[in-house]
């Protein structure tokens, strides 16, 4: 997967909706192996800016998405 650079909530959700698309597993999986619920992942998906941190972690885990912070 290609770096990308995240400006919005919507952009992180487009970011998780695309690998798990990948892997070929359902909001439903992806729920169930982050210890979320399928609102949560769905909403995720759909950019909502109020998503826990700690929630939207354990989903990125679940995908194999790894989250990196840089200083400009």
């Amino acid at each position: 997967m290609e770096p990308v650079i995240l400006q919005t909530p919507q952009q992180l959700g487009e970011v998780i909706r695309r690998r798990r698309r990948e892997l070929g597993l359902t909001q439903t999986q992806v729920a169930e192996v982050a210890n979320t619920n399928l609102r949560f992942v769905s909403e995720l998906e759909r950019g909502k800016p109020t998503a826990r941190l700690e929630n939207v972690l354990r989903v990125l885990a679940t995908l194999g998405i790894e989250l990196k912070a840089e200083g400009r």
